[in-house]
């Protein structure tokens, strides 16, 4: 029997699914017995603490209890730490839940939306889901943020400015007077958005979030947070925003769902900010480690862009689709990128010593 059919929106035609990468268990059959580095996801291997798991064991005793809605307690923690509103703080399923709140709540179509390219795709895809239209700034010929562009872009009454810093999956990232420059620059009839998921690892002089400047803004700005990354708790989905508008809290609370964190994920997310010190550590190994890849990566004779997250965005010099599936052979996990222009690099996480060195001998034998 032939399947009923039923179309989609129309805005959906140009659509992918999302490529959220391979499982361990995707490549354990081609692995040939090595231990498997899964290098992909950007996630924290180092995982949670003792205090954020004995958290999780007491949320989790009451799962027939509905979460709290507004996630109080962790909201006026993070309006703590962060000099936020405690009213304007929004909690999500995850940081990329809350960037499909935010489109639902104040795009329209023929809207416009400027982000930078290479993007997060998500960035994209929920702007053209509402019918959006997307305008790219790409980098420049020596592969650095195209801050003229970028400024013209954000100067003109474009519906909404949509960014990464520091950016995935290039790296790259706006220094403090960049940054300045940006917020200068903002029409103030646009929305600008900065997706600071990767902030942890943006240590140093030359980076500075938008939330020192939050306070004293006078245009409408938002920024997104995720737990997912240095806090080690991807698999619990739990993200956050904040901003100095109202109007932008209000809509996005009014499309978002009733329930969208779970009590194990506040529970988690809450200890995670309360006990930092592991975290800490974490991140100044990556910090090590990165700097360690990119330099043997360097040695084999590849491009390797600048970074301030927990990745490295590399030139393979080919095709990087092959080079990945050459890799999971030795048991290494990474994400090639396929946005058109930069099919010949491949992001890839950093993890632990030895799922590090892995990677590294396998690139060494593959190329």
């Amino acid at each position: 029997m032939t399947p009923p059919r039923f179309p989609a929106r129309p805005e959906l035609a140009s659509l992918k699914p999302y490529n959220s990468g391979l499982t361990v268990t995707d490549v354990a059959s081609r692995a040939k017995g090595h231990p498997i580095a899964k290098l992909a996801s950007n996630e924290n291997p180092h995982g949670p603490n003792a205090a954020i798991q004995a958290a999780m064991r007491d949320a989790i005793a009451r799962p027939f209890v509905y979460p709290d809605p507004s996630a109080r307690a962790l909201a006026d923690t993070i309006a703590l730490l962060t000099g936020a509103d405690k009213d304007r703080v929004i909690l999500g399923d995850g940081s990329e839940d809350l960037l499909n709140v935010l489109a639902r709540a104040v795009l329209n179509p023929g809207d416009e939306v400027v982000t930078l390219f290479p993007s997060f795709p998500l960035h994209e895809d929920y702007a053209i889901m509402m019918g959006a239209k997307v305008t790219r700034i790409g980098l420049t010929p020596s592969y650095q943020i195209d801050m003229d562009a970028l400024l013209d872009a954000a100067a003109r009454p474009v519906r909404l400015t949509l960014l990464a810093n520091p950016m995935n999956p290039a790296g790259l990232w706006l220094g403090p007077e960049e940054l300045d420059a940006l917020l200068a620059a903002q029409n103030p009839g646009s929305l600008l958005c900065l997706d600071e998921a990767y902030v942890e690892y943006a240590a140093g002089p030359d980076y500075a979030s938008a939330t020192e400047r939050l306070a004293k803004h006078d245009k409408p700005l938002l920024i997104l947070r995720t737990f997912s990354k240095a806090y080690g708790l991807a698999g619990l989905r739990i993200g956050y925003g904040i901003s100095n508008s109202d109007d932008v809290i209000d809509a996005m609370n009014l499309v978002r769902t009733p329930f969208n964190t779970n009590a194990v994920a506040q529970a988690a997310a809450l200890a995670a900010l309360t006990h930092t010190e592991e975290m800490a550590q974490a991140v100044s190994h990556t910090l090590r480690e990165r700097a360690r890849m990119a330099e043997r990566l360097t040695a084999l004779g590849l491009r390797v862009l600048p970074s301030k997250g927990n990745f490295l965005f590399v030139d393979c010099g080919q095709t990087s689709c092959d080079v990945a599936d050459r890799l999971i052979g030795f048991g290494v996990i990474v994400k090639p990128w396929k946005q058109e222009g930069f099919e010949s690099f491949l992001r890839v996480s950093v993890g632990l010593d030895w799922e590090n060195d892995q990677f590294l001998e396998a690139m060494a034998r593959v190329l």
